[in-house]
């Protein structure tokens, strides 16, 4: 049975992620009445339960907020077709998008209006993807992978790279190299975020040590999703669940090493009763493995600071 436990650091909420919590909670804190948010405020089941149960109200359309009413935008972002739509119907917008994905976006415009076509590197339907390429749909092709690469048409402008910035290191890595192969003088920016780059690394490190790997973290949740791949790429058993409830005993038959790592909107709560139990079984040992020291913190919206 196991005895050890690796604890990836860092791991959980990332700077963005909890921008966006404390958006929420200070706006459910501060204001009477429903407070509507355009879509989940993170890909986390366990959070936006949380929120439900305090009064949030999750839409996935804006029509669904009664005109002149409160709207929150996630931390994925969102489109400018989405925001002009809310001001047309007079809501009062909470912008609880990520500063990072901001600069996505103001990446994307600028090189629409200096004349590039788009390729973004992303997961389809995925919510930050939707909002990145509504900032120039005519223009922007999503790319998920080599293969789709190797499909796109001869443009006629120039190309300009930006990334979706929650994906794989590795498998990023090999679709710019795809583009950079076919479109040699495109202009390219690799917009994974630090929390994603650190997450992933530290669960490598966990992948080389341990028999198994868990990773905490919502199936919608990409960067979740992501840390399960990497691990699994690297030959190591791993698997991906909500919380304690979805985790099957016969996991740990035949191991002594467990590493434990969560996605970047997963707070540290739902792991301590993983470890728990786990120390129940016999682990003795926790042990930090640590691969970055983040001090990222990013400023609230200026309406809710100005409070």
């Amino acid at each position: 049975m196991p005895h050890t436990i690796l604890l990836a650091e860092p791991r959980g909420f990332c700077a963005g992620v909890v921008r966006a919590i404390d958006v929420l909670d200070q706006v459910l804190d501060r204001d009477e009445g429903p407070v509507y948010v355009f879509h989940e405020i993170v890909h986390n089941r366990y959070v936006v339960d949380g929120f439900r149960q305090r009064g949030a109200v999750f839409v996935d359309y804006v029509h669904e907020v009664p005109a002149g009413g409160r709207i929150v935008f996630s931390a994925h972002g969102v489109s400018p077709a989405v925001v002009q739509e809310a001001k047309d119907r007079n809501l009062r917008i909470i912008d609880a998008t990520c500063p990072l994905v901001t600069k996505v976006h103001l990446e994307t415009r600028k090189a629409a209006k200096d004349g590039y076509d788009i390729l973004l590197v992303g997961h389809e339907g995925h919510d930050e993807v939707e909002g990145t390429k509504g900032e120039a749909p005519a223009l922007t092709r999503v790319v998920d992978s080599a293969a789709d690469v190797q499909a796109l048409g001869t443009p006629d402008r120039p190309i300009f790279v930006v990334t979706q910035t929650t994906l794989s290191v590795d498998d990023t890595a090999e679709t710019i190299g795809a583009i950079q192969a076919r479109f040699p003088d495109a202009e390219i920016r690799n917009d994974i975020c630090y929390a994603t780059t650190n997450r992933q690394s530290a669960v490598k490190e966990l992948a080389e040590r341990a028999d198994l790997v868990i990773v905490v973290g919502s199936a919608n949740s990409s960067n979740s999703v992501r840390l399960c791949e990497v691990a699994k790429t690297m030959g190591t058993p791993a698997y991906r669940v909500d919380g304690i409830q979805e985790i099957d005993p016969a996991w740990y038959e035949g191991v002594g090493i467990v590493g434990l790592t969560a996605g970047a909107s997963v707070p540290d709560e739902l792991l301590e009763p993983i470890i728990e139990d786990l120390r129940a079984r016999g682990v003795t040992t926790v042990e930090p493995v640590i691969v970055a020291r983040e001090t990222v913190e990013f400023r609230l919206p200026a309406e809710l600071e100005v409070r």
